[in-house]
């Protein structure tokens, strides 16, 4: 089958977000075809150019979110009306969103947010781009009614012309999809299915494909992007009017996503709850956990363990959000309980932010233990070092899990914990915080605590430090619970029987006519895209029980030649 891959700043690009596993599916589902459809993120993305695609990548198509292109569109007086029209329904839906009396999330608001979202993206298909139209005083002055219009929301009648102005700004961005010619019979219309990698602006395009030809859509969400935008959207970053109605268009996109897609396939039920709650029914959700490669970590998971005794081991990214503050006071309990154990935190800083927080751990670290402090001219051992993948400690990532005998994970927020997989599939015994998908994760083959408790990491670190059989009995449940269900092999084949399944029920739109002009039953269905040798169809008579309304048509119509060689 023909599937269209959609993406948001991540696949193909080089420097992408998700790349890894989106390669890793295309390539492991090499009897389909790919079409990609990818929205860039910014300038030096694009420049930085593609990753080298399988040849079952049959077309790229790139677009790019970041910029407004001028495709010098100037509407009629009946366009115009029409953009008022509908550009003014969906201003009047946001501002009922924006209030949070309980029952505002209705039907009837959905079914209008979704109608004045399609007739947006009809009248940028017969007209051309929106762009103009969004970014014109029109749209403000829709803005502004609904705000004013009686019975608006408190918070929405407060917005002043500076925060109409930042709202409609964003939505102009949040809408660029709207305008691509992707969802002709020849681009994502000619797809047997949608599969966006992401909610938000990734999933959009399948929402106008399935709107506009009737392709199902499959959504993925490793990381719930609703959440995101409220994460993103704090007290210091904009007016309150703001926050409220650019938070409202990203709940009711949310629910049009979850309600029209086919299936929906969270990474972990962390997102999985988020889209329950966005009003996705339950019979339409399969949990699908990240693919992760195994093979690398098998050298450490199968062999006896080399581990230094007393030896607790971090791995990930330097950033708040990690809380390693908590960890260090947490170490300084263990120390006092064992005066031999070492912490050792293998990772680089993200960004300028992670960059001040790792200096903010060093300093912690020296006033800790201020007559071990970790430095380049300290004499005797330290109890705490800081270094990176490729450093004397830690030469590869598996060898850093291998140094510990204990790996520790303190986050306060979480999503879905690969350094956590990673340590499962060395056969390491774990102690983490509870957050975000860590629970479900971990099973019971590891230690959780709750998240900003130091007392509390520092008992379970000491509890396992104190107890080699139960590190081993915990370590080996857990690679065996990772290679279950983490790996790249179960993600492609879940994906693959859902592809089908979606297939399944929802045939083929493609009408193929014969010479007379009448339409051949079967002639296209979705199984005739896979590899192999197919018969020709002139050459096999007519099966003697073939119902009178086949008679008259070519043989490719019938059973086996729809069945092919190797299906009798």
């Amino acid at each position: 089958m023909r599937i269209g891959l959609l993406t948001e700043g991540g696949y193909p690009y080089v420097g992408g977000d998700a790349g890894l596993w989106c390669d890793r599916l295309v390539r492991g589902l090499e009897q389909h075809e790919f079409d990609l459809y990818a929205l860039s993120r910014g300038r030096e993305q694009e420049t930085d150019g593609l990753v080298p695609l399988p040849p079952q990548v049959t077309r790229v198509r790139t677009a790019p979110l970041w910029t407004a292109p001028d495709d010098g569109v100037v509407y009629g007086r009946r366009p115009r009306r029409r953009f008022a029209e509908c550009y003014g329904e969906l201003a009047t839906v946001l501002c009922a969103g924006a209030d949070p009396v309980p029952g505002a999330c209705s039907a009837e608001l959905a079914d209008r947010f979704g109608n004045a979202l399609y007739g947006l993206a009809a009248l940028a298909r017969a007209e051309g781009g929106l762009g103009g139209a969004l970014r014109s005083d029109t749209a403000v002055r829709a803005l502004e009614r609904a705000c004013r219009a009686p019975g608006a929301p408190r918070t929405a009648r407060e917005a002043r012309v500076p925060d109409l102005l930042a709202v409609a700004a964003h939505l102009e961005r949040a809408l660029r999809p709207l305008s691509l010619d992707w969802y002709d019979d020849d681009t994502l219309g000619a797809a047997d299915l949608c599969h966006a990698t992401a909610g938000g602006p990734a999933a959009l395009p399948g929402l106008l494909a399935r709107h506009f030809a009737d392709v199902p859509l499959l959504v993925t969400e490793y990381g719930v992007r609703l959440r995101s935008h409220y994460l993103a959207l704090g007290p210091d970053t904009a007016a309150p009017a703001v926050r409220a109605l650019v938070a409202s268009f990203h709940s009711r996109l949310a629910a049009e996503v979850y309600r029209r897609a086919e299936i929906l396939t969270p990474g972990n039920a962390h997102a999985r709850r988020w889209q329950e709650r966005c009003g996705a029914e339950r019979g339409r959700i399969r949990t699908v956990h990240p693919g992760m490669d195994a093979a690398r970590f098998s050298e450490v998971g199968e062999s006896p363990d080399r581990s230094e005794p007393g030896t607790l081991v971090w791995v990930g990214r330097v950033e708040p959000a990690k809380d390693l503050v908590s960890l260090l006071h947490a170490f300084a309990e263990v120390r006092r309980a064992e005066p031999a154990a070492r912490l050792r935190i293998v990772g680089s800083p993200g960004g300028h932010e992670g960059t001040a927080y790792l200096g903010h751990c060093r300093a912690l670290a020296a006033q800790l233990f201020p007559d071990e402090a970790d430095g380049p001219h300290t004499e005797g051992d330290n109890p705490v070092s800081f270094t990176e993948i490729g450093g004397p400690e830690a030469p590869t990532l598996p060898e850093a899990y291998a140094g510990g005998a204990v790996v520790v994970r303190s986050s306060v927020v979480e999503g879905f914990p690969v350094a956590l997989v990673e340590a499962m599939f060395c056969g390491r015994a774990t102690v983490s915080t509870d957050a975000g998908a860590v629970v479900e994760v971990i099973g019971g083959t590891g230690l959780v605590v709750p998240p900003r408790n130091p007392r509390a990491l520092a008992e379970a670190c000491v509890a396992l430090l104190r107890d080699p059989e139960r590190r081993a009995r915990l370590g080996a449940a857990a690679r065996a619970r990772a290679l279950e269900l983490f790996t790249v092999e179960q993600n492609i084949a879940a994906f693959h029987g859902i592809y089908l399944e979606i297939v399944s029920h929802c045939p083929v739109r493609r009408v193929v006519l014969d010479a007379t002009g009448e339409p051949l039953p079967f002639a296209a269905p979705a199984e005739s895209r896979l590899p192999g040798h197919w018969p020709d169809p002139a050459a096999r008579p007519l099966p003697r029980a073939v119902p009178s309304w086949v008679t008259g048509t070519p043989v490719r119509a019938t059973v086996p030649a729809v069945l092919g060689e190797g299906a009798r």
